[in-house]
This record gives structure tokens, sequence and C-alpha cells, in this order.
């Protein structure tokens, strides 16, 4: 199964029904104070005041398609210098706030990179990360506490008598349209009937959303941590996947 992905083709419009609805000439001075500050000297400090300034700025659209990133995944190219050189114009019409294009692309499956054309661009966003922002106003949620840690696609022990608690993720845990962008990236790599489950084994202080490996077409062990890991770019970065078979646990149903 692989687990690159290339939900538009390169001649695909990315702009279809974006309106242009907030015009800024003067680009937010926090941001650029912040994005002054070189590479090397930018912390998680630095990071998180970022993430928080960066709803308030003005972005330039820079690409009219999404672009294949070195790591396989799409993503829409926005600047933060409003004209594309120093003598060059504002083209309004590809002008937006920041907010607005988040919302747009979260529905599209896009991630996000800001400021591409510099030797090292100053953000990039998974697409879990943008629609995170959409539904909770932060692009980075803490994960609640558990008593141990999991890596991506990492085994659920399930013990015989164990309690569990199991359901089917609602729609504020998994909106629709991430459900369909999930099912159209899982369709090219030819799962056509994806199910899922929430599961919690800690009293529900943590919860994983599960993956039917049957589902998945049962690939080999060696494969599930580079499946989970793809998943996991189409959800925000506190949330565990895991892989499971449905002979452990009852009830999964379709994504």
């Amino acid at each position: 199964m692989s687990t690159e992905l290339s939900l538009f083709n390169s001649g695909c419009a990315c702009f279809a029904g974006l309106q242009v609805l907030t015009i800024c000439d003067m680009q937010s001075t926090s941001i650029q104070t912040l994005l002054s500050v070189p590479v090397g000297q930018r912390g998680d400090a630095w990071e998180s005041d970022f993430l928080r300034e960066l709803p308030k700025a003005s972005v330039r659209i820079v690409n009219d398609t999404a672009v294949a990133g070195p790591d396989g995944w799409p993503y829409l190219l926005l600047a933060t210098d409003l004209a594309p050189g120093a003598d060059a114009p504002v083209d309004a019409d590809r002008i937006d706030s920041f907010v607005n294009v988040a919302q747009w692309i979260a529905t599209r499956g896009l991630g996000l990179v800001l400021n591409p054309e510099k030797a090292m661009p100053d953000f990039v966003m998974t697409y879990g990360m943008v629609w995170n922002f959409r539904e909770r106003g932060e692009f980075l949620t803490l994960p609640e506490k558990s008593a141990g840690e999991k890596s991506a696609g990492g085994p659920i022990e399930i013990r015989d008598g164990q309690q569990l608690h199991a359901g089917a993720p609602s729609l504020a845990y998994l909106p629709q349209d991430v459900r369909s962008v999930l099912r159209e990236f899982l369709k090219r790599q030819r799962v056509f009937e994806p199910r899922v489950l929430m599961i919690s084994t800690d009293n529900q202080i943590t919860w994983d959303l599960a993956f039917s490996l049957e589902s998945l077409g049962s690939p080999p062990a060696s494969e599930h941590a580079g499946i989970a890991e793809a998943i996991s770019w189409f959800l925000p970065a506190h949330y565990s996947v895991a892989l499971i078979n449905e002979s452990s646990v009852p009830g999964f149903s379709a994504l």
C-alpha cells in the first residue's frame, strides 16, 4: 500500500470558488518581526508566538495549483510579502486574510507552505493542522495526558477481560469533509470501504482512532507504521492512529 498521495493533478486549479474578501496593503508588524528572527534561533517559544499571530496576517497566494512537497503531500504555497518583488505591484486578486484561505483549504485536503521562495520555508503545515485551526481555533492542541505514549500505528494491547470504551467517531471529532478527504486518499490506495472505531483503553482519558486492518486489505505488520503515519498527515497532531483487527474489537463502522 503506497503511503504517498497526489490528490490533485499538476494542472488542477486550486482556486475555483475562492473569493478574495479581505485586502490589506500593510502586513502585520508582529509577523514581520517574528519572520526576521534567524531560523537557527527559532525555538518552541517562537513557534507558539508565530502560530498565535499568523491568523492576523494577510497572505499572497503564490501558485494557482497545489504543489507536491518533498514528502509527497499536496500543499498550497503562500507568502507573507504581499508583492512578488520589491518593485512589483500588489495583485489584489491574489491576496486574502490567512483565515479565509485556511477556511477554504480545510475542505480540500491541502497543507500549507509559508514563504516557499526562501531557502528554507518559514513554516509547513499538514492538512490536519489546518482543519484543527478551523474546528478549534488553534493549530496545535495539547493531547490529554496518559500513562504512556504510543508512536503512530503503535499496537494497542487488548487483554482478555480488559475493559474498553469504544464507539463511532463523532462529526465534531472527524468532520464530514475531512472524512471525504480521507476516503479519497484511501480510494487512491485501492481501499474502497475503510472502517473505523474510537477506542480508549485508559477509562476514556485518551482515545485512538482505529482503522480496521481487514478494511485496509490486511497489510503485513511491516507496513503498519507507514500507513498510520500517512493517515496521520490528515489529522491533528494530538490524534492517535491505530490499526487493529476487527476480531479484537467489535463495532467498526464505515468512515
